[in-house]
């Protein structure tokens, strides 16, 4: 049974818009030059008949049939171009190891010089894969779109016509070794896998120095604490700071926990599992090769039954970012609390102002909402807070030690209710000695155990 196409919510959303209407490729050959008219049609052909084919795009009746057949979805639904330049590392890994197998060596070097084309990103930027996300369970619209751009492709590099499936084949030749149940997944995994160290963790790194330099910035800077926003006790503003650290910290651990399953490939399983139609070893050589292209330590999968039908090592991926984007929208939402105001609010931070205002509200300070911008601006500054010792009554926790709790608790609700300072109001109840409270109530000695 064909495993069930899952996409990564955040990778789906990595790339959007649509480019279409680029200039024809003109074929060298004098035979062909009837058909590089950029507005022309070519015919091309599949099991269920002939379809017309734009000239200026290297996709076949399939990937045409797909358009019809799927009618749904936009540009913004396109599939995701990570997801094509996996395929293209699998189709280069895929001709490489058939060459050694025996392929033609014309064919699989014209195979691999197209497929570098696709992991260049510049076949994706032409539209040459027009498909969305919305497709069979096994995604086998995208693997022959794959095929039959880098066969056509392939075909022009060898002189050929487009759409004549000679000499280059998209699944004789593209295709040899492989069903689109195991290139789909091992395609997610690589994708997956060059997203996470190309894009997600050097972000994520980045990000992690940033608040950790802010957490170093203010390592003297001693606050109120709040619990559920209220008043609580003192600690440093690079104390809270280092509890951003620790969450980035614990998210990239995370995600590399998962990274093990990730580097597992299905490449090699064909149509369900048992390896129809490849060679001894070529499972092995396939994993190595992509290994090779991609510098990652991606391995054969050892059950490759579990690796077609189950996508489980993407769950895992999809739940650890999605740990990681709670934190960070926990962290974003802690410094916009910090910075309510300027005035009527905590105004504790001040972040850089980067708008002009309010559309109705002449003047008023607009904050940045996408998070990234507040946390690495080195202009993100501490603003001056009311003195804590006539302010905080939770100061007054410091005294449990030396006049116990409920004292304690009647002196923070006499000086609440009477709206005085902690020390006038435990002078007044006669707890404690002027002295006694001036050396017991000290915010800087109130941020760790002793």
């Amino acid at each position: 049974m064909a495993s069930p196409l899952v996409i990564p919510t955040r990778l789906a959303q990595c790339v959007r818009g649509f480019v279409a209407g680029y200039p024809a490729r003109c074929i060298s050959t004098a035979s062909t030059m009837n058909m590089c008219s950029k507005d022309g049609f070519r015919k091309e052909q599949d099991s269920f008949g002939e379809l017309d084919v734009p000239n200026n795009k290297y996709y076949g009746a399939q990937t045409v049939r797909s358009t019809l057949n799927f009618p749904i979805g936009g540009p913004d639904e396109r599939m995701p171009r990570p997801v094509i330049k996996a395929f293209g590392v699998l189709k280069k890994a895929a001709a490489e190891v058939n060459k050694e197998f025996g392929l033609d060596p014309k064919i699989a070097d014209a195979i691999s010089q197209a497929a570098d084309e696709v992991i260049s990103g510049k076949l994706y930027d032409e539209g040459h894969f027009p498909l969305v996300i919305w497709q069979t369970g096994s995604g086998t619209q995208s693997n022959m779109n794959t095929n039959e751009v880098i066969a056509n492709r392939a075909i022009e590099i060898l002189g050929g016509v487009l759409g004549s499936k000679s000499p280059v084949h998209p699944n004789d030749h593209v295709n040899k070794s492989q069903s689109s149940n195991d290139t789909y997944p091992t395609a997610m995994h690589i994708a997956v896998a060059v997203e996470i160290h190309q894009t997600l963790l050097p972000g994520l790194r980045k990000l992690r120095a940033a608040l950790d330099d802010k957490a170093q910035e203010f390592k003297d800077i001693i606050k109120i604490g709040r619990t559920h926003t209220q008043d609580a006790t003192p600690l440093t503003l690079g104390q809270e700071f280092s509890g951003y650290v620790q969450q980035l910290d614990f998210g990239m651990a995370r995600v590399e926990a998962c990274l093990p399953r990730v580097y597992l490939l299905a490449a090699g399983g064909t149509a369900v599992g048992t390896g129809l139609n490849t060679r001894v070893g070529f499972a092995e050589k396939i994993a190595a090769k992509v290994s090779e292209l991609t510098g990652l330590p991606f391995k054969t999968a050892p059950n490759k039954f579990e690796a077609l039908a189950a996508h489980d090592a993407m769950v895992e991926v999809a739940g650890a970012l999605n740990v990681v984007a709670c934190s960070v929208m926990k962290i974003a939402n802690d410094l916009r609390f910090l910075a309510s105001g300027p005035r009527c609010g905590l105004g504790e931070l001040s972040l850089p102002e980067n708008e002009p205002g309010s559309s109705i509200m002449p003047g008023k300070l607009q904050q940045p909402y996408a998070s990234f911008m507040a946390f690495v601006d080195k202009r993100m500054t501490y603003a001056i807070m009311p003195a804590m010792k006539d302010v905080s009554l939770m100061l007054v926790t410091a005294l449990n030690p030396h006049i116990g709790y409920d004292k304690a608790a009647t002196i923070a609700k006499t000086a609440h209710k009477e709206g005085t300072t902690l020390k006038a109001a435990a002078l007044k109840l006669g707890y404690l000695t002027e002295e006694e409270f001036d050396r017991w109530v000290r915010p800087e000695d109130m941020l760790g155990p002793k």
